[in-house]
């Protein structure tokens, strides 16, 4: 009986020590996911906002695409939710992150953790 005892009182030890490594390995996983704040705006007014989970590394046009239904070609966005451009009357849909305007297509552009992407619908004057 002693004997069962000291191997029961073994095998709760060595799972305590274990135990930690297997938290350790569970949060390591979770930085496998990022979260993105979006903003849609037209003109300056707000339309829609979301905060999106995607993975490490993920482009903007694919969290805009978990939030809204995109039409897009080449990276570059079109339409969102319907609300289309107009060329004609050269109404575009822009994008920032975190405030500053970025040299590369939606779907060039890798997102970080915390990052807050705006995309504006609004008449370019350029």
């Amino acid at each position: 009986m002693k004997k069962f005892t000291v191997f029961l009182m073994s095998l709760l030890m060595l799972l305590g020590v274990f135990g930690p490594a297997t938290t350790t390995v569970a949060q390591a996983s979770s930085t496998k996911n990022i979260k993105v704040t979006y903003v849609l705006k037209k003109n300056k007014k707000q339309i829609a906002k979301k905060t999106i989970t995607l993975k490490k590394n993920a482009t903007v046009t694919q969290g805009l695409k978990k939030g809204w239904k995109v039409t897009d070609k080449g990276g570059f966005i079109s339409a969102i939710d319907g609300k289309k451009q107009n060329n004609k009357k050269k109404i575009y849909w822009t994008f920032t992150v975190n405030g500053k305007q970025v040299n590369v297509s939606a779907d060039k552009k890798k997102l970080k953790n915390k990052d807050k992407v705006v995309f504006t619908l609004a008449k370019y004057n350029g």
